[in-house]
């Protein structure tokens, strides 16, 4: 692979892969295994089906279904001809579904029926009544057709297999110079932010964008075509199209990924499979680290990136053998990394999270009221500018004027703070951020100060309303497996190491977040965890 970047788009990265070795492995899942010439192949073959289709360059496609095979084929076709992809999130209802395919214009959507127990075909119908007469219908007039993988095919819809047979009806000539057409410029994906605050945008990011961000945080990984990396998050979500699947194939190592991440089978998968890099944020690595089958001697793992705080860390390093795990800091605006550690760097560094942004990548910490910057050591709204900020939200020009400050940088909506170096550290949300008798408290530094006690696994903490200082913290933990500790316990372990502002006033514990509100990148929703706080402690906004 190159030393250095070229612009090139996603058939090129693929390409430059399987000429290292077509029979070496590329992708392992629960049901399939892959060699990048396999991968390729399979890639080209749903590129052809989707010309077949009428698909085009610009055009949308989503696919709706977990990680598995289909979903990365599906995904590299779609880049081959110059079609975007976009990725639903698994845990959309129809409401959200119907938003999503509407918002982003999709032509021709992909989907399980169902997955994980839900009836995705079910949603689809609520969605669209006519996937059981015929397509477009009044409710998404841009949706043409459906692609199911799975029995209950809608009459209108279009089996899985009969899609792929239509590859070999097309000409050849046009589709040759439909891929020759592509440039790195092009929009290759339309990420649909969370939607933890509200309604998601569709962040638009190009083949520039996504491939030389994968391979910037690759190179400080130090991913080497021997690698097996095991991937936590949905494909749905950025950080695992771009610093999983996208950051392997960049630099020909072998991915290995589940449907959908559970802390049982992703520890048995990093043993079995021998995985030496993995990555996510810290509620998944608390997640497996707190399991009853952790076990640190099955695991060969050498390093990786976390977006976690130092506790986190330093158990990632500790515990799971990861001694050259990176902290990592982005958002899907920024495709998504922003700033990464190098896996050479002092421990301390990458424990504490002080990484350098990427050449070409530009941080400044600014007044969030004012965008005026700030002196190192002071804490502010990170803002962004260079070549990984995205082409902006689709059909949206209010986010878009919200998001970009009047000279031209990317709001984050985040804290942080630079160094003397110019390393950033990342503090928290700025929506997060709560007054406490006048006292800013990031939710970040209660958390930490938590995850300091040996039987907590994860803790998440959010501002309640108070009659006396406007607000103070509540905190809702989970124990590690076989560990006990009471609320009393643990409110008595803040008072002693933070400041009396920060010593959460409430202290839940609970089994997971998972009734609450959790991302399926393994976030927990603070505006659900807030939601439920009030209602569970009886507190008036």
């Amino acid at each position: 692979m190159s030393a250095t970047w070229q612009p090139r788009v996603l058939r090129e990265v693929l390409e430059a892969a399987v000429a290292l070795g077509a029979d070496r492995e590329a992708l392992v899942t629960d049901r399939m295994r892959l060699t990048y010439g396999e991968l390729q192949a399979k890639s080209v073959k749903a590129a052809r089906a989707l010309f077949a289709l009428g698909v085009r360059r610009g055009d949308h496609i989503g696919i709706l279904m977990g990680n598995n095979a289909a979903w990365i084929t599906l995904y590299f076709g779609a880049a081959m001809i110059g079609a975007v992809t976009v990725p639903v999130n698994t845990r959309f209802k129809a409401a959200e579904l119907a938003f999503c395919l509407r918002q982003a214009d999709v032509k021709v959507l992909f989907l399980a029926d169902r997955f994980l127990g839900i009836d995705f075909t079910g949603f689809l119908r609520e969605a669209e009544p006519a996937v059981d007469t015929r397509l477009p219908g009044a409710a998404l007039p841009v949706l043409s057709q459906v692609v199911v993988m799975g029995e209950d095919v809608p009459a209108a819809g279009l089996a899985w297999r009969a899609f792929l047979e239509a590859a070999g009806t097309i000409d050849a000539a046009s589709f040759t110079a439909a891929a020759a057409r592509v440039t790195p410029e092009d929009p290759l994906l339309m990420q649909f932010t969370s939607g933890t605050t509200a309604y998601p945008k569709g962040v638009l990011l190009t083949h520039h964008n996504m491939l030389r961000n994968a391979w910037a945080a690759g190179t400080r990984i130090g991913i080497l075509p021997t690698d097996r990396y095991f991937n936590c998050r949905p494909f749905y979500h950025v950080a695992g199209t771009t610093l999983s699947l996208l950051a392997a194939v960049s630099f020909g190592a072998t991915l290995v990924t589940l449907p959908a991440f559970e802390a049982g089978a992703a520890l048995k998968c990093l043993a079995d499979e021998r995985c030496t890099l993995t990555s996510g944020n810290d509620t998944l690595f608390q997640m497996m680290m707190s399991h009853a089958d952790f076990d640190p001697a099955k695991l060969h793992l050498r390093g990786g990136w976390s977006a976690a705080g130092p506790q986190t860390m330093r158990k990632i390093i500790d515990r799971m053998g990861m001694k050259a795990v990176c902290a990592a800091y982005g958002l899907s605006e920024a495709s998504p990394n922003v700033v990464i550690n190098d896996h050479r760097d002092a421990e301390d560094l990458r424990v504490h999270g002080k990484a350098m942004p990427h050449e070409g990548v530009f941080v400044r910490v600014a007044d969030p009221a004012t965008n005026a910057p700030l002196s190192a050591g002071s804490q502010g709204e990170i803002q962004v500018r260079g070549w990984n900020v995205m082409k902006g939200y689709y059909k949206n020009d209010e986010a878009n004027a919200k998001v970009f400050t009047p000279d031209g940088w990317l709001r984050t909506g985040d804290l942080g703070m630079l160094d003397a170096e110019g390393r950033l550290s990342m503090v928290g949300r700025l929506k997060d951020v709560f007054r406490v008798g006048g006292e800013n408290v990031a939710p970040a530094e209660v958390e930490e100060v938590l995850l300091g006690h040996a039987a907590v696994a994860t803790a998440q903490v959010v501002g309640v309303p108070d009659a006396r200082l406007g607000e103070v913290p509540a905190a809702y933990v989970t124990l590690k497996a076989g560990m006990a500790a009471g609320e009393e316990e643990l409110i008595a372990w803040c008072k002693a190491r933070a400041a009396n502002f920060r010593v959460p006033r409430y202290l839940r514990i609970v089994a997971d977040f998972e009734a609450i509100g959790m991302t399926g990148s393994g976030k927990v929703q603070k505006v659900k965890l807030r939601e439920h706080a009030m209602r569970e402690l009886g507190l008036a906004a």
